[in-house]
């Protein structure tokens, strides 16, 4: 499903995509990419030459009815991993979770802004990334999407095809230091994740961290 998904969207959108060599053939490596539409994890999961885990929230697993049962099969064959965002220790547990499936020599994806970027621009990066590259001492690769959130604009339920950009930049390697290290090395490789993303993806930067609707007292 994941390959077939793979041909639909390159056929479909006639993205622009560079820099896939960078992706490692073997090990496990970390993917970092700035978040504009719903559909990222998919179409990064469609498109590069190797399998990437990302979060996904549980709700999408546990839907029910045939449409849920349908909406789990296809997350699952993607490689989501199912998470409650809004719950701290569940958070914690899922980020560990990826530590092992990229010690296991997978690929895992992540978002260091959190949440989607609602007006274009980049948001500081959580340090999520940065625990998880020095955790595992694996290869992070940074990658800018650019024109996503053409197909699906944010708080739109409407789909359309659009051509996009996927730049795919060089692996950024960090010490491994094991799950236990300072905050201070964890935000640094956070920073340079995040330099490279805009370097990659051209936005603005925003000076503060990225929330949820929800999250900023919206209803």
């Amino acid at each position: 499903m994941r390959r077939a998904g793979g041909r639909a969207i390159r056929l479909a959108c006639r993205p622009t995509v560079t820099g896939l060599e960078n992706v490692p053939s073997s090990g496990g490596f970390i993917v970092a990419s700035n978040h504009l539409s719903f559909f990222d994890s998919v179409l990064i999961q469609g498109i590069f030459p190797r399998p990437v885990s990302f979060f996904a929230k549980a709700e999408y697993f546990t839907q029910p009815g045939i449409k849920g049962k349908g909406m789990k099969l296809f997350f699952e064959a993607f490689g989501s991993v199912p998470v409650e965002r809004d719950k701290q220790a569940d958070a914690v547990s899922a980020l560990h979770g990826l530590g092992d499936i990229v010690n296991a020599g997978q690929g895992v994806g992540i978002y260091p802004e959190g949440t989607r970027s609602r007006d274009g621009r980049l948001y500081r990066g959580r340090n999520g990334v940065g625990w998880l590259a020095l955790a595992t001492g694996a290869p992070v690769i940074p990658v800018g999407l650019i024109g996503t959130e053409k197909l699906q604009a944010p708080d739109s339920n409407s789909i359309r095809l659009a051509r996009f950009q996927m730049r795919v930049g060089q692996p950024l390697q960090f010490e491994h230091l094991g799950p236990q290290h300072s905050m201070k090395p964890r935000k640094e490789a956070t920073e340079q994740v995040m330099d490279a993303i805009a370097a990659l993806s051209g936005q603005e930067r925003a000076e503060g961290y990225n929330t949820r609707p929800t999250e900023a007292g919206h209803p």
